[in-house]
């Protein structure tokens, strides 16, 4: 997601960064279309050349793509176009996992299934996927698939750190039962989990800030950021890598995405790639962050319309007045 304008407008830097991650032994690389409008996929397309077929690549699909409303969105007309759009930018014939970036209220799961489904058949796809679907929606892929003898998806992008661990209540056990893989997303709860942000001192100038102003200046993560920092410490490890370790101990997580935006963000991810937490550093992260809670709101998770909407959550004038 860091790849182009929206992280690292330096594309041919962006290239470095996916050739060292690849030469140190990474090989699952996912973006999505909606990454800097496209551009992302232009970089690891560029990235790629000669290594495609030893790297496992995933994109998503459903983020607006223009000011055209049908340019979105999880319908067969869009999805049809999406990802011979994809395919173009990543320069390959085929898609290892694509994923559906977000549910779509408005448009039935058997007709975005059965797209996927025709898509998979035609080789353009090899496996499918979602991304920070509610439980419920998750369940309802897996009945609709079976039901009409579609493809399934067979994993979930779910968010997942220190600080949002809401997933544990029934998305990751619902995964575990159905079988699917779990690639969680921000491990370092949108980089709150470095140390960089820090109670009583100026937020530094970044695009995370900027974006998400409400979430980064929140008091309660803040305050549990200062309650983990001497846990880390004890523990003898970063901030950094015992976020990272903390994600990979479920045994329900399959793996664990980094967003590095400079070289030296890899590095230290990659310097911790063999930590592990002991039970004592786990207890005490359960202290601060009870398991299956969050810690304030993670501003780019999915709302269902039944929370966005008002009128949804309240009975018309008409209704209230009849009793």
């Amino acid at each position: 997601m860091m790849f182009g304008a929206a992280g690292n407008p330096d594309q041919n830097d962006c290239v470095r960064i996916i050739h060292k991650a690849l030469d140190s032994g990474i090989n699952f690389v996912d973006t999505a279309d909606g990454y800097s409008r496209g551009e992302s996929e232009e970089i690891v397309g560029q990235a790629l050349k000669g290594r495609r077929s030893n790297i496992v690549l995933a994109t998503k699909a459903h983020m607006p793509m223009g000011d055209d409303p049908n340019q979105q969105g999880n319908s067969r007309r869009w999805l049809v176009q999406a990802i011979d759009d994809s395919l173009r930018r990543l320069q390959t014939d085929y898609i290892d996992l694509y994923q559906i970036h977000r549910p779509a209220p408005d448009t039935d799961i058997e007709e975005t299934l059965s797209t996927l489904t025709d898509l998979m058949r035609a080789g353009k796809i090899r496996a499918i996927g979602a991304s920070t679907f509610p439980v419920s929606e998750i369940v309802e892929a897996q009945w609709v698939a079976e039901r009409r003898n579609l493809a399934r998806f067979r994993t979930e992008q779910p968010p997942y750190s220190i600080l949002n661990r809401s997933i544990e209540r029934e998305v990751l056990p619902i995964c575990e039962k159905y079988g699917l893989g779990t690639m969680v997303w921000s491990p370092l709860a949108m980089g709150m989990l470095t140390g960089r942000y820090r109670k009583g001192q100026e937020q530094p100038d970044s695009g995370r800030v900027r974006r998400f102003p409400t979430q980064m200046s929140d008091e309660r993560r803040l305050d549990a950021v200062e309650r983990l920092i001497p846990v880390a410490e004890e523990a003898e490890m970063s901030l950094t890598h015992m976020a990272m370790a903390f994600v990979l101990a479920h045994p329900g997580v399959t793996s664990a995405l980094i967003g590095p935006r400079k070289a030296e963000h890899l590095d230290d991810l990659l310097a911790g790639t063999n930590v592990g937490l002991s039970d004592e550093t786990l207890d005490r992260i359960d202290e601060i962050c009870p398991p299956g809670t969050d810690v304030g709101r993670l501003e780019a998770a999915y709302d269902p319309p039944a929370v966005l909407d008002a009128h949804r959550r309240r009975r018309s004038p008409v209704e209230r007045a009849a009793g």
